[in-house]
């Protein structure tokens, strides 16, 4: 078999290398501590941290260190122990030994080859390019009160008309708890956030207008327009990272693709070697165009049921 499919381990390594800590710090060989005169450097931690990091959550950096080095002192203590017991010996040692060797020169290959081939320069592209298909859209700033009945919410508007203030209005009033302490407040919303019986008001009305009373399922509402403005991308600084581990799991499919194209597989073991083929052939299928199209309507999608109006 030469051509095997990227399989998902391919993926999910990928995307623990894309969380990995760089590897600069090998270059150091500052001593953080000894053990029997063994020293132990912050190259070593790097090299832990790459292993074992990203299975310590977001503990605090000195935290993380002190635990990085305990890690490395048991695992020192623990590899001289089994060199005195001689299990540095024989055919099992160096089964495991050759390995992490592969291991080891895999993350430095993707380490040094696949993320040294993306670049700021390259998600900065990317994002330049979404931003010129984006068309402009309209969001807007509104506030509003949610009461049982008509009569309450015509109550309220009066009071609206005479002076009142919506926000006090709405922390007193309003049965929507996610923002009614905020006297109202939705922040900004696009089209299509929200009810459509309450978008078709709120996107009419002017700055500082209050609407009549609008029903919806939720109830009766009162809206107040806070202001409006065209919807602005995110920053590229928010977004860069993401645009960079999506070039780099791309980069390191391709890679996994091509090195597979490449090489000659063959899989002796027939319960492995059938499970692979009949993963293929479903992936082949799914790739191939159907044989004919269907003459068959589209089906009418379904209206999907809309949040109560929030942030």
């Amino acid at each position: 078999m030469k051509r095997i499919f990227p399989t998902a381990f391919t993926v999910a390594f990928a995307v623990a290398l894309l969380g990995a800590p760089g590897m600069q710090a090998f270059a150091q060989d500052k001593v953080v501590a000894t053990i029997d005169g063994k020293p132990i450097t912050e190259g070593d931690l790097a090299v832990a941290e790459s292993e074992i990091g990203s299975d310590m959550g977001t503990m605090p950096g000195p935290q993380k260190r002190t635990s990085l080095l305990e890690f490395l002192i048991d695992n020192q203590l623990f590899a001289e122990a089994g060199e005195k017991a001689k299990l540095d010996q024989g055919p099992d040692f160096e089964t495991r030994l050759a390995y992490l060797k592969r291991r080891a020169l895999r993350e430095l290959y993707f380490e040094k080859v696949i993320k040294g081939s993306v670049s700021d320069a390259d998600a900065r592209k990317i994002y330049d390019d979404q931003v010129k298909l984006l068309k402009p859209e309209e969001e807007v700033s509104a506030r509003h009160i949610l009461v049982e009945t008509e009569e309450q919410a015509k109550e309220l508007k009066a009071k609206l008309d005479k002076g009142a203030d919506f926000a006090q209005l709405a922390k007193e009033n309003s049965k929507d708890p996610g923002s009614k302490d905020d006297g109202g407040n939705l922040g900004y919303f696009g089209h299509g956030q929200m009810v459509p019986q309450f978008e078709e008001v709120v996107f009419k009305l002017k700055k500082g207008e209050v609407s009549a009373p609008v029903k919806t399922q939720f109830g009766w509402h009162l809206v107040k327009l806070e202001d409006s403005r065209t919807k602005q991308p995110p920053a590229f600084e928010i977004v860069k990272d993401r645009i960079a581990q999506s070039l780099l799991l791309q980069k390191a499919q391709k890679t996994a693709t091509e090195l597979r194209a490449n090489a000659k597989i063959e899989i002796v073991d027939p319960e492995i070697k059938k499970s692979i083929d009949e993963r293929n052939a479903m992936i082949a299928k799914q790739a191939a165009p159907s044989a004919a199209p269907s003459t068959a309507p589209a089906a009418a999608p379904a209206d999907a049921p809309k949040d109560a109006p929030k942030p």
